[in-house]
């Protein structure tokens, strides 16, 4: 009942294994052939997780830039010393103000007693001009005496001239005699002409040196009131309501005219002071677009003033918000701000990167389907904050590496693991 079995060879035992050892050798082979024809073809390679990567998309740029800015109130003006005095304030650093409150008074006791005695000199002047009027009035009632005097003169010669010719006619009189009666009734309207013209010549001289009299009180007035608008300004009064920012003097101290005393912040309206880099300069003006970045938010503002100097390679800037300010700025608070130079539709780009810094914008690697990322020449355009026009050298949808590219070393090919 039992069978004999023959054993086979050793070399037959073992060929199976030796087929299925082969088989996997040649798989294994054919799955590495292009690992290593990458290998082969890459100069360098580098982890995956070391990269930063992006994909070549098309749409909308906006050409900005950013910047650095501090909150500044929009009107802190200084206040001066009106005249040499001495100076007693009325308020602290950091006080909140009305408009109109006093904040200091300069005592000027020169300014005082020239206002004195130009009070005392336009006392004499209206008494001067009263004494005048007087006496303009004396002489015109004294020159209408006159000419009513020399009319009952010239009436009475008349009337002597009728009865002379009367008695001429009548042969009682001789003719010498009437004749002498007519030259004293040409003297008499003679007289009575020059008396009117006269009268006429002292109403023109009184009523000159009436006016005259009245200009001198008139400039005495104006320089009193001068000099009384000068002594309201000793009362250092706030412009608006707002903060006292800084105080540059002691509590009776003795200043200078034209000497700072304090500074008064308007808290009603803020302004952002930013350094413009230089580079930016040219794109820059009044009227241009900006986006404040406070609390998290984006404010919309617009640029207001430029200087025209560069200090620092920076040139400074105002730029005040559109609308209202936001509730809780603060003096001297630092905010970013970013300048919007103009839109750009339809453009190749991809995001900014350290790529677009250390070459210049002039190179890129670009990342293949087999892993390799090759080197290739590109053209950039307009670059923003965030991203990079590319005009030539790139296309849609490809990938492309954002690393520095001086950290390859030069190659033109880089295997990715």
């Amino acid at each position: 009942m039992d069978t004999v079995l023959v054993r086979a060879p050793w070399w037959r035992r073992r060929g199976r294994w030796w087929m299925a050892a082969a088989a996997a050798v040649a798989l294994l082979v054919a799955l590495a052939a292009p690992a290593a024809v990458r290998w082969a073809k890459a100069e360098r390679s580098i982890d995956r997780a070391r990269l930063r990567l992006a994909t070549v998309e098309r749409g909308v740029l906006t050409r900005d830039a950013a910047a650095q800015g501090r909150i500044v109130a929009a009107n802190h003006p200084r206040l001066f010393s009106p005249v040499r005095g001495t100076v007693a304030l009325a308020v602290r650093a950091g006080d909140l103000v009305a408009a109109g409150q006093v904040l200091a008074e300069i005592e000027s006791p020169e300014l005082e007693a020239e206002l004195d005695g130009e009070r005392s000199a336009l006392i004499s002047a209206e008494s001067e001009l009263a004494r005048q009027r007087i006496a303009a009035r004396q002489r015109a009632v004294a020159a209408r005496q006159e000419v009513e005097r020399l009319e009952v003169s010239a009436a009475a010669a008349e009337r002597e001239l009728a009865r002379a010719r009367t008695l001429g006619d009548q042969g009682l009189l001789n003719q010498v005699e009437r004749d002498r009666a007519e030259d004293a009734v040409t003297l008499a309207r003679l007289a009575l002409g020059q008396a009117r013209q006269q009268a006429e010549l002292g109403a023109e001289a009184v009523e000159f040196e009436l006016a005259d009299a009245a200009a001198r009180v008139e400039r005495q007035r104006r320089a009193v009131e001068e000099l009384e608008r000068r002594i309201a300004e000793l009362a250092v009064r706030a412009p608006f309501a707002g903060l006292v920012g800084t105080v540059e003097v002691e509590d009776r101290d003795a200043v200078a005219e034209n000497q700072a005393l304090l500074t008064v912040v308007d808290l009603s309206r803020y302004e952002v002071e930013v350094g413009i880099p230089e580079v930016y300069a040219d794109d820059v003006a009044a009227g241009t677009r900006a986006v404040v970045l406070y609390d998290g938010r984006p404010i919309a503002a617009e640029v207001v003033a430029v200087s025209p100097a560069v200090a620092g390679g920076q040139v400074e800037g105002r730029v005040a918000f559109r609308d209202e300010a936001p509730a809780g700025l603060r003096q001297n608070q630092r905010v970013s701000v970013r300048l919007v130079f103009d839109r750009r539709a339809d453009v190749l780009k991809v995001p900014r990167g350290p790529f677009y810094e250390s070459g210049g914008g002039r190179a890129i690697y670009v990342l293949a389907d087999d892993g390799l990322a090759v080197r290739r020449e590109i053209e950039t355009g307009a670059a923003s904050v965030s991203e990079i026009e590319v005009t030539d050298g790139l296309a849609e949808g490809e990938t492309v590496v954002l690393n520095d590219v001086t950290a390859f070393g030069g190659a033109e090919t880089v295997l990715v693991r």
